[in-house]
């Protein structure tokens, strides 16, 4: 890598496509995703590194945290931390929803997307 380590790779295993998107997903509060390394960069901005060891639940946006989610009484809320275009307000309210039900053993599909905070 760029500091000189040698890093393991299966050297035959499949690669998507760098210009794939990442899918929308909503990870739990001390997820191993952003806690599990010492650069976190590559998944969440300097400016809200704290989220990652307050407990937050963070929302990924094309592998980048882009929101935290709370629940309560059945619904989920999701809070930005950017201005999130059409499309991606779409698909986080669309993971949202199924979260919703999940959670809800089926009883609740209810989202809502908050104004962004950044």
């Amino acid at each position: 890598d760029e500091r000189g380590r040698e890093l393991l790779d299966l050297a035959d295993a499949p690669r998507p496509d760098p210009d794939s998107p990442a899918p929308v997903r909503f990870l739990p509060a001390f997820d191993n995703a952003i806690l599990g390394y010492h650069d976190r960069s590559r998944i969440i901005d300097d400016a809200h590194r704290g989220l990652s060891v307050a407990g937050a639940r963070v929302v990924l946006v094309d592998g980048r945290v882009a929101a935290t989610w709370s629940v309560e009484a059945g619904t989920v809320t999701v809070t930005p931390l950017r201005r999130l275009p059409r499309a991606d307000r779409t698909a986080v309210a669309e993971e949202g929803r199924a979260l919703a039900s999940f959670l809800s053993d089926r009883d609740s599909d209810r989202v809502r997307v908050a104004a962004s905070t950044g």
